[in-house]
């Protein structure tokens, strides 16, 4: 059996990258495209899915994640990051009633924590006796939480080429120091977000769901304001339409994102991540 992969013909590459990129947008696609693949299907096809299946992940699926996180981009090598994975079903629990208690923290086989860890090599320095002194600044954290979310990125696309489905929890970070205490975090490792991973439940499947056209994101050059009202006003209504679809309120992008932060109430806690780093020992100079 030869184990070169049949290349894809022309027409159904075609087909397909029409197909995704009319879904991602909510609007119909006419521009040239490159020669399309198998990793751009996965990429344009990722829906955030909050209902699983209860159904075991199979043998070595953590694993595999976790290296295809280590294979992201890092910044000088640093990886300052670290991941937890919680699967027993009491913890996820007590991670869901940190997280606005949302219930598919608790329903998914596996519940991945991503932390930025500066602890790691405050550890190392010790040992060597050397010093460490700028882990104590923003640009540090900043380059930690960047590395973090490259890497848990990389395992979402993992997964789902392997046919799993996931959800990112912000929510994580509504009381972090409980979430820290409850994993056992040493200090200058803070919670960031978490990631839900397992089957989709076929009965409740969540649709793609569109994006801001690119008109309103993509800049050629310089940063042009003035060419997004146009953009958005269209995506408002293609919004609102999907939300529609999906039996929710019909609220359009605008209102939904201002309502998002239009107090700090709105924010769940977070208002206070400021103190809950300090907490956890970062500094932030």
């Amino acid at each position: 059996m030869s184990d070169v992969t049949t290349p894809q013909p022309a027409a159904d590459a075609a087909t397909s990258a029409e197909a995704a990129l009319n879904a991602r947008y909510g609007t119909h696609w006419n521009t040239a495209l490159p020669a399309w693949n198998a990793t751009l299907d996965t990429l344009l096809a990722h829906r955030s899915v909050r209902a699983y299946a209860n159904r075991p992940l199979p043998a070595g699926t953590l694993e595999t994640l976790v290296a295809a996180a280590q294979s992201a981009a890092t910044s000088s090598n640093l990886q300052t990051w670290s991941v937890v994975a919680v699967e027993n079903p009491a913890r996820k629990a007590r991670l869901s009633a940190f997280a606005a208690n949302q219930s598919h923290v608790r329903e998914t086989p596996l519940f991945l924590v991503w932390l930025a860890d500066l602890s790691r090599l405050e550890r190392v320095a010790a040992r060597a006796g050397a010093p460490l002194e700028g882990v104590h600044y923003l640009e540090t954290f900043l380059v930690s939480a960047i590395d973090t979310a490259l890497a848990a990125q990389n395992a979402v696309v993992a997964a789902e080429s392997l046919g799993l489905s996931t959800v990112y929890i912000g929510a994580i970070r509504n009381r972090p120091e409980e979430v820290a205490a409850e994993l056992g975090l040493p200090p200058r490792v803070m919670p960031l977000f978490g990631l839900c991973v397992g089957y989709e439940d076929e009965t409740k499947r969540a649709a793609v769901k569109p994006r801001l056209p690119q008109q309103v994101v993509l800049h050629r050059e310089q940063y042009d304001a003035a060419s997004q009202q146009q953009g958005i006003g269209g995506y408002d209504d293609v919004f609102a339409a999907f939300q529609t679809s999906q039996g929710l309120d019909d609220a359009g992008w605008v209102a939904r994102s201002l309502g998002r932060w239009r107090s700090r109430e709105s924010l769940h806690g977070r208002d206070r991540l400021r103190d809950a780093l300090n907490a956890l020992g970062f500094e932030l100079r």
